[in-house]
Protein backbone atom coordinates (compact mmCIF):
# COMPACT_ATOMS: atom_id res chain seq x y z
CA UNK A 1 0.00 0.00 0.00
CA UNK A 2 1.17 3.64 -0.30
CA UNK A 3 1.41 3.56 3.50
CA UNK A 4 4.11 0.87 3.30
CA UNK A 5 1.88 -1.87 4.74
CA UNK A 6 1.92 -5.20 2.92
CA UNK A 7 -1.14 -5.60 0.69
CA UNK A 8 -0.90 -8.92 -1.19
CA UNK A 9 1.12 -12.03 -0.33
CA UNK A 10 1.58 -15.09 -2.55
CA UNK A 11 3.14 -18.21 -1.07
CA UNK A 12 3.64 -21.82 -2.06
CA UNK A 13 2.87 -24.58 0.43
CA UNK A 14 3.82 -27.98 -0.97
CA UNK A 15 2.02 -28.15 -4.34
CA UNK A 16 -0.49 -25.41 -3.52
CA UNK A 17 -0.35 -21.70 -4.26
CA UNK A 18 -2.00 -19.31 -1.81
CA UNK A 19 -2.74 -15.61 -2.30
CA UNK A 20 -3.60 -13.51 0.78
CA UNK A 21 -4.96 -9.95 0.67
CA UNK A 22 -4.38 -7.96 3.86
CA UNK A 23 -6.05 -4.78 5.07
CA UNK A 24 -4.10 -1.53 5.06
CA UNK A 25 -3.42 -1.50 8.79
CA UNK A 26 -0.25 -1.14 10.80
CA UNK A 27 -0.82 -2.86 14.14
CA UNK A 28 -2.98 -5.81 13.07
CA UNK A 29 -2.83 -8.24 10.18
CA UNK A 30 -6.47 -8.40 9.11
CA UNK A 31 -7.07 -10.82 6.24
CA UNK A 32 -9.55 -9.53 3.66
CA UNK A 33 -9.33 -12.36 1.11
CA UNK A 34 -7.75 -15.76 0.60
CA UNK A 35 -7.38 -17.54 -2.76
CA UNK A 36 -6.04 -21.09 -3.14
CA UNK A 37 -5.02 -22.95 -6.27
CA UNK A 38 -7.24 -25.91 -5.36
CA UNK A 39 -10.31 -23.80 -6.14
CA UNK A 40 -11.17 -22.60 -2.62
CA UNK A 41 -11.44 -18.86 -2.00
CA UNK A 42 -12.95 -16.59 0.63
CA UNK A 43 -13.42 -12.82 0.85
CA UNK A 44 -14.22 -11.09 4.15
CA UNK A 45 -16.02 -7.92 5.14
CA UNK A 46 -13.94 -5.34 7.11
CA UNK A 47 -15.35 -6.74 10.38
CA UNK A 48 -14.13 -10.26 9.50
CA UNK A 49 -17.48 -11.74 8.48
CA UNK A 50 -17.58 -13.93 5.39
CA UNK A 51 -18.48 -12.06 2.19
CA UNK A 52 -17.86 -14.49 -0.67
CA UNK A 53 -17.01 -18.18 -0.37
CA UNK A 54 -16.03 -20.35 -3.35
CA UNK A 55 -15.11 -24.00 -3.80
CA UNK A 56 -14.59 -26.27 -6.80
CA UNK A 57 -18.36 -26.85 -6.86
CA UNK A 58 -19.50 -23.22 -6.88
CA UNK A 59 -19.84 -20.26 -4.58
CA UNK A 60 -22.08 -18.04 -2.50
CA UNK A 61 -22.34 -14.32 -1.75
CA UNK A 62 -23.44 -13.23 1.73
CA UNK A 63 -24.61 -9.87 3.01
CA UNK A 64 -23.23 -8.31 6.20
CA UNK A 65 -26.00 -9.91 8.24
CA UNK A 66 -24.90 -13.36 7.08
CA UNK A 67 -27.84 -13.88 4.71
CA UNK A 68 -27.13 -15.58 1.40
CA UNK A 69 -27.72 -13.11 -1.43
CA UNK A 70 -26.53 -15.23 -4.33
CA UNK A 71 -25.48 -18.81 -4.98
CA UNK A 72 -24.05 -20.43 -8.11
CA UNK A 73 -22.53 -23.62 -9.50
CA UNK A 74 -19.62 -23.74 -11.91
CA UNK A 75 -20.87 -24.98 -15.32
CA UNK A 76 -18.16 -27.64 -15.75
CA UNK A 77 -19.54 -29.88 -13.00
CA UNK A 78 -22.49 -31.51 -14.69
CA UNK A 79 -24.48 -31.36 -17.93
CA UNK A 80 -27.61 -30.91 -15.80
CA UNK A 81 -29.14 -27.43 -15.42
CA UNK A 82 -27.28 -25.27 -12.95
CA UNK A 83 -27.46 -21.80 -11.46
CA UNK A 84 -25.12 -19.66 -13.61
CA UNK A 85 -22.82 -17.00 -12.27
CA UNK A 86 -23.57 -13.36 -12.93
CA UNK A 87 -20.33 -11.32 -12.89
CA UNK A 88 -19.44 -10.06 -9.42
CA UNK A 89 -17.23 -7.12 -8.50
CA UNK A 90 -16.42 -6.06 -4.94
CA UNK A 91 -14.01 -3.51 -3.50
CA UNK A 92 -12.13 -4.84 -0.48
CA UNK A 93 -10.84 -1.32 0.13
CA UNK A 94 -9.90 1.76 -1.90
CA UNK A 95 -6.92 -0.06 -3.47
CA UNK A 96 -7.93 -3.72 -3.91
CA UNK A 97 -10.86 -5.07 -5.91
CA UNK A 98 -12.02 -8.58 -6.81
CA UNK A 99 -13.82 -9.42 -10.05
CA UNK A 100 -15.37 -12.89 -10.48
CA UNK A 101 -16.32 -13.78 -14.05
CA UNK A 102 -15.83 -17.57 -14.17
CA UNK A 103 -14.07 -20.37 -12.30
CA UNK A 104 -10.86 -19.68 -14.20
CA UNK A 105 -11.37 -15.89 -14.33
CA UNK A 106 -11.15 -14.56 -10.79
CA UNK A 107 -9.15 -11.33 -10.86
CA UNK A 108 -7.58 -9.45 -7.97
CA UNK A 109 -6.64 -5.90 -8.96
CA UNK A 110 -4.44 -3.50 -7.02
CA UNK A 111 -4.46 0.21 -7.88
CA UNK A 112 -2.29 2.83 -6.19
CA UNK A 113 -0.48 6.00 -7.21
CA UNK A 114 -1.75 5.75 -10.79
CA UNK A 115 -0.43 2.22 -11.37
CA UNK A 116 -2.29 -1.09 -11.47
CA UNK A 117 -1.38 -4.73 -10.96
CA UNK A 118 -3.80 -7.54 -11.80
CA UNK A 119 -3.66 -11.19 -10.77
CA UNK A 120 -5.80 -14.02 -12.13
CA UNK A 121 -6.48 -16.30 -9.17
CA UNK A 122 -8.97 -18.52 -11.01
CA UNK A 123 -8.42 -22.20 -11.66
CA UNK A 124 -10.14 -24.84 -13.78
CA UNK A 125 -10.92 -27.84 -11.59
CA UNK A 126 -13.04 -30.68 -12.93
CA UNK A 127 -15.17 -32.73 -10.53
CA UNK A 128 -16.89 -35.90 -11.70
CA UNK A 129 -19.90 -37.48 -10.00
CA UNK A 130 -17.83 -40.64 -9.49
CA UNK A 131 -15.15 -38.74 -7.61
CA UNK A 132 -16.61 -36.52 -4.94
CA UNK A 133 -14.53 -34.62 -2.41
CA UNK A 134 -14.15 -36.32 0.97
CA UNK A 135 -15.86 -34.47 3.82
CA UNK A 136 -13.50 -32.00 5.53
CA UNK A 137 -12.13 -32.89 8.94
CA UNK A 138 -14.12 -31.12 11.64
CA UNK A 139 -12.67 -30.07 14.97
CA UNK A 140 -14.49 -29.50 18.23
CA UNK A 141 -14.86 -26.21 20.09
CA UNK A 142 -12.04 -26.91 22.55
CA UNK A 143 -9.63 -27.91 19.78
CA UNK A 144 -10.37 -24.79 17.76
CA UNK A 145 -9.88 -22.55 20.80
CA UNK A 146 -6.58 -24.24 21.66
CA UNK A 147 -5.34 -23.74 18.09
CA UNK A 148 -6.39 -20.08 18.15
CA UNK A 149 -4.69 -19.40 21.50
CA UNK A 150 -1.55 -21.19 20.30
CA UNK A 151 -1.31 -18.86 17.28
CA UNK A 152 -2.00 -15.83 19.48
CA UNK A 153 0.77 -16.81 21.91
CA UNK A 154 3.20 -17.27 19.01
CA UNK A 155 2.17 -13.82 17.70
CA UNK A 156 2.90 -12.28 21.11
CA UNK A 157 6.30 -13.98 21.32
CA UNK A 158 7.12 -12.62 17.86
CA UNK A 159 6.19 -9.09 18.96
CA UNK A 160 8.31 -9.48 22.10
CA UNK A 161 11.29 -10.41 19.94
CA UNK A 162 10.58 -7.34 17.84
CA UNK A 163 10.54 -5.14 20.94
CA UNK A 164 13.90 -6.53 22.07
CA UNK A 165 15.52 -6.21 18.66
CA UNK A 166 14.03 -2.79 17.86
CA UNK A 167 13.51 -0.74 21.06
CA UNK A 168 11.92 2.08 19.05
CA UNK A 169 8.17 1.44 18.82
CA UNK A 170 8.08 3.13 15.42
CA UNK A 171 10.23 0.31 14.05
CA UNK A 172 8.68 -2.82 15.56
CA UNK A 173 5.12 -1.61 14.96
CA UNK A 174 5.85 -1.77 11.23
CA UNK A 175 7.13 -5.34 11.34
CA UNK A 176 4.99 -7.98 9.63
CA UNK A 177 4.45 -11.34 11.40
CA UNK A 178 6.18 -14.44 9.99
CA UNK A 179 4.39 -16.06 7.06
CA UNK A 180 3.85 -19.33 8.93
CA UNK A 181 1.75 -17.46 11.52
CA UNK A 182 -0.32 -15.79 8.82
CA UNK A 183 -0.90 -19.17 7.16
CA UNK A 184 -1.88 -20.83 10.46
CA UNK A 185 -4.34 -18.03 11.25
CA UNK A 186 -5.96 -18.43 7.83
CA UNK A 187 -6.32 -22.20 8.25
CA UNK A 188 -7.93 -21.79 11.68
CA UNK A 189 -10.49 -19.39 10.20
CA UNK A 190 -11.23 -21.93 7.46
CA UNK A 191 -11.74 -24.67 10.04
CA UNK A 192 -14.13 -22.39 11.94
CA UNK A 193 -16.26 -21.90 8.85
CA UNK A 194 -16.52 -25.68 8.36
CA UNK A 195 -17.13 -26.50 12.02
CA UNK A 196 -20.54 -26.79 13.64
CA UNK A 197 -20.02 -24.09 16.26
CA UNK A 198 -21.96 -21.05 17.40
CA UNK A 199 -21.52 -17.67 15.70
CA UNK A 200 -20.39 -16.25 19.05
CA UNK A 201 -17.55 -18.77 19.34
CA UNK A 202 -16.62 -18.27 15.71
CA UNK A 203 -16.38 -14.51 16.27
CA UNK A 204 -14.29 -15.04 19.42
CA UNK A 205 -11.80 -17.22 17.56
CA UNK A 206 -11.54 -14.64 14.77
CA UNK A 207 -10.85 -11.95 17.37
CA UNK A 208 -8.13 -14.09 18.98
CA UNK A 209 -6.14 -14.79 15.80
CA UNK A 210 -6.63 -11.26 14.41
CA UNK A 211 -5.84 -9.41 17.64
Amino acid sequence: YPSGNLAIITIRERDELICIVQEDELRTVKIRALFQSDGRSTCYYPNGDEWINMSIQGGQYLDQAGNRVRRWMWPNLSPEPHVPLSPIFISLNRHVGVRILAQDKIFVSFLAMGRQAKFNMGTKVQVSSASQLPPPARLGEDELLLLAFRVRILQLFDRMRGCLNFPSSEQWNKMQPPMYLVTQAVKILELCMAADISDELRSSIKAIVNA
